[in-house]
Formats: structure tokens, C-alpha cells, sequence
């Protein structure tokens, strides 16, 4: 006991001794953001820190553009201003620099920094091989995925996923605003939640193993804790695409909701989403748009239609004969698309009952028609984006359904005792992110709006 006690005085006799010192909060450092300098009065002193985008020399004048996380400013170099050795600046360095903030119609905001000090924090060891600071990059797609991290330096390709920023952001809000829970499901798994070969599969500690497909059983036994819940996470297909709408890893949206009527309340969940994700694009993520150039949709109604229904109307419309009566078709996904611009003028349309085939097992069949079902997919413009609909409540039609499909149900036991034990009616839906992203920016290619593509080919970066 003794011990013990003077252990505990020397303790305290150390810390005494001590000179304690203590992590402050950020905004008690000087830095300034590129919205705090664009307030500053004429002639104010300031200082910040960011990267050298480009170097401008116009003899006795030297434009220096900074990049920082906001987006890009102007400063002004003179060499009776500053003493820095100009000549040795090179782009891509970081820097923090001291000036004074002046008024010029021609720059940036309107406003520029007059360079009165600079220190410089890191060089680059080479010269950059892209052209970053040019309006548009002049290369292929594959050299910029090739040399991703260098390319996001260009203001245009980082917009992208500001912009997705907001999308997730925006997705997060908004559930959470409508009494969902954020979960974190494990993507390792002992069974895929949709079945099929499509599966990357893995050895995990001598057991096998897949990647999620989906966080679907999760998300379903979730809901008889939580009634509401959401994840934002990546999902992996192992599908052998090579086409500009398919990747093999590619972060789902997804949420799962107890207690519904019927489908039709995901589908206004979903436009609720949309329309507070468009405001909010709209409110904090306008510079960004304005840099791409991108018009936001209206969202405030979706049409919808019945799968055999929008099928019917692409094919008389636009005189395509119905090659697939089980599935959509790419070219008929953008028929029907087109068709609800040009009859509804709407970006978006959900497309409802689905044949039961061409769904999983957990998918709830219309009581009226077994071979449909109680879900959905969301075209906007005339790509899928979303895959939702109700699923089976009733352990005993679960466990029929699985026979009937003759499906084992090794792996799946725990997902089972959820529904032996009682779960609510219930529903959901996935949003592949980087598709929505896609069609809302009007890009021609997924991997573009991906941060670092998975395909059949790469691996790297």
C-alpha cells in the first residue's frame, strides 16, 4: 500500500515539475482562409499558406497564383515589395506568405495579395508533368487516372468531387434529420447478399470469405434495432465490364427502413433527399457548378411507371423492338429517360414492379403477380442510379422463397434468426454515388467522377 501511495506523490511531484503546455483550438491560429482575406479592407495585413498553382512573369511584375483548399488567389510579386529571390520559386511549392490585400477588378474575386514576405515550406523535386494550371487538362483519361493525384491539382477536376462532397454530405443530413442511425456494416463476409458468381472471393484465416456485395443482410437486421438506418461505403462487384457505366468497387448510398406502407415511401424518402441535396449543392457548392458549368435539375416530382408499362412507351415512341421483356437494356434505360425529358420534363423517373426473376431472394413479389415485385429503379437521365424496393418481413415466406429458388442458406443463419425472432415491415435502397455524380455533372465515363477507379484493369494508383 505504501508503494502504491508514494508512487502516487511522485506522480504529481513530476508533473510539477513540468512546464505544461496544451493543444489549442485551430481557430486561434493567424492563417487566414481565402473567404476571411477576401474581407479584409484595403491595406490590410495578412497571412496564409497554400501551393504555388503557377508563376506568371511579366518582367518587373511577377503574378503568383496560390492554391488552397477554397480555390485560388491571386498575389503580387515586386521585387522592391519583397525580398524573396523570386527566381527560385517553383510551381508546385508550398509556401506561407505575408502581404497586404488590395482591390483589382481584374483579379480573382476581385481582389489580390501584395507579396511583402514569403517563406518557402517544400519544393518539388521535379517539375510537374501536367499543365495543371490550364483551364482544361489536355490529355486522355487514362493519363489523368495514371497520374491522379497531380491531376486533382487542376481547379476544374477537384470541383468534381466538391461537388460529390455535397452529394454524401447532403445524403447524411438529410437521414439523419428523418431519424435514421449511421451504421458501419464489415465488408468481409462469409456469404454475398445477392448471390450469383459476381463475387471477389478470399481466403480469411484459412476460411472462405467474400467482399460485400451489398451491406444488405446488415441493413435488414439493423432495422429490427434502429427502425431507420443508413451507410455510406464501398461495395465490390466482381463483374467482368468493360464499359463507361461499371466499375468493380464503387461507394453505395444505401438506406433501410422499418415500419413502411409500401414502396412509394422510399421512393418520396428518395426525392426528399434529392430535393434537400440539390438546395444544398445550390447554397454552398455553387462555385464549384459555376466552374463546370453544371444546371441543377428539378426534383420536386419524379414520375413513375411500371417496368412492362415504360418498355411498351420507349419501344412505340422511338419504334425499338422489346428484346429483354426480364431487363433493361442500356439503350432502352436512355429511351425511357429521353422519353420522360420529352413528355414530363424530368430528369429523373422511377421505374416500378420489376420482374421477380431479375431480382434477389429477399425482394417482396406483388401479392397480385408473382412474377413482379414491390421495388423500383431510378433513371436519371437515362441511367440507373438507384436499386430499391420491399423486402420480406415473414420468416416463413423468406425461408420459402429461398427453396423455391433452391439457395443455401449456409452463412446466412444470422441474417436468418433476425426475421425467425420478428422484423417490421420494411424496405430500402441503394444510390451508386458515382453515378449519380456522373449524370448530374454530364460526364461521359464513371471513372471520371471516381477519386481512384477500380476496374478490370487497374489496380494502381
Amino acid at each position: 500500500m505504501s508503494g502504491g501511495i508514494w508512487a502516487y506523490w511522485d506522480f504529481f511531484y513530476f508533473i510539477g515539475g513540468m512546464d505544461m503546455k496544451f493543444v489549442q483550438e485551430p481557430g486561434k491560429q493567424k492563417e487566414q482562409t481565402l473567404p476571411q482575406l477576401l474581407e479584409q479592407e484595403e491595406g490590410q495585413e495578412v497571412m496564409t499558406k497554400g501551393a504555388v498553382h503557377s508563376i506568371r512573369n511579366m518582367g518587373e511584375v511577377v503574378f503568383v497564383i496560390l492554391r488552397r483548399r477554397e480555390g485560388l488567389l491571386q498575389m503580387v510579386y515586386e521585387s522592391e515589395a519583397c525580398e524573396f529571390p523570386i527566381r527560385e520559386l517553383k510551381e508546385a511549392s508550398t509556401v506561407q506568405v505575408w502581404g497586404t490585400m488590395r482591390r483589382e477588378e481584374r483579379a480573382p474575386h476581385g481582389k489580390e495579395l501584395h507579396l511583402k514576405r514569403m517563406k518557402v515550406l517544400s519544393t518539388p523535386a521535379q517539375p510537374l508533368p501536367l499543365a495543371i494550371d490550364k483551364w482544361k487538362l489536355q490529355t486522355s483519361l487514362e493519363a489523368k487516372l495514371d497520374m491522379r493525384p497531380l491531376a486533382l491539382r487542376n481547379i476544374r477536376e477537384r470541383a468534381v468531387f466538391k461537388i460529390q462532397e455535397g452529394l454524401v454530405r447532403g445524403f447524411r443530413e438529410y437521414l439523419t434529420a428523418q431519424g435514421f442511425t449511421e451504421i458501419h456494416t464489415p465488408k468481409i463476409g462469409a456469404k454475398g447478399a445477392e448471390g450469383g458468381s459476381n463475387m471477389f472471393k478470399l481466403s480469411y484465416f484459412h476460411k472462405p470469405a467474400v467482399l460485400a456485395q451489398s451491406p444488405q443482410f446488415y441493413k435488414q437486421m439493423m432495422v429490427g434495432v434502429f427502425d431507420r438506418v443508413f451507410e455510406t461505403a464501398p461495395v465490390f462487384r466482381a463483374e467482368k465490364h468493360n464499359t463507361k457505366r461499371h466499375l468493380n468497387e464503387y461507394t453505395s448510398l444505401d438506406f433501410e427502413m422499418g415500419y413502411i406502407d409500401s414502396y412509394e415511401d422510399l421512393m418520396e424518402m428518395e426525392t426528399g433527399f434529392l430535393n434537400y441535396t440539390m438546395d444544398l449543392l445550390k447554397k454552398d457548392y455553387q462555385k464549384e457548378l459555376d466552374l463546370l458549368g453544371v444546371t441543377l435539375p428539378s426534383v420536386e416530382k419524379i414520375p413513375k411507371v411500371r417496368f412492362d408499362e415504360a418498355k411498351r412507351l420507349a419501344s412505340e415512341k422511338y419504334n425499338r423492338k422489346i428484346r429483354n421483356p426480364f431487363d433493361l437494356e442500356p439503350e432502352e434505360e436512355n429511351l425511357i429517360g429521353r422519353y420522360f425529358k420529352e413528355e414530363y420534363d424530368s430528369d429523373f423517373v422511377f421505374i416500378t414492379e420489376y420482374p421477380s426473376k431479375k431480382r434477389p431472394f429477399y425482394a417482396m413479389d406483388d401479392p397480385e403477380d408473382e412474377r413482379f415485385t414491390l421495388s423500383f429503379d431510378l433513371l436519371f437521365r437515362g441511367l440507373e442510379v438507384t436499386t430499391g424496393g420491399q423486402r420480406i418481413h415473414d420468416y416463413g415466406m423468406l425461408m420459402e422463397k429461398l427453396e423455391k429458388r433452391q439457395m443455401e442458406t449456409e452463412g446466412m443463419e444470422a441474417y436468418l434468426d433476425a426475421f425467425k425472432y420478428g422484423m417490421p415491415p420494411h424496405g430500402g435502397l441503394g444510390i451508386g454515388l458515382e453515378r449519380l455524380t456522373m449524370q448530374l455533372l454530364g460526364r461521359d465515363n464513371v471513372r471520371e467522377t471516381t477519386l481512384f477507379p477500380r476496374d478490370l484493369n487497374r489496380l494502381e494508383p
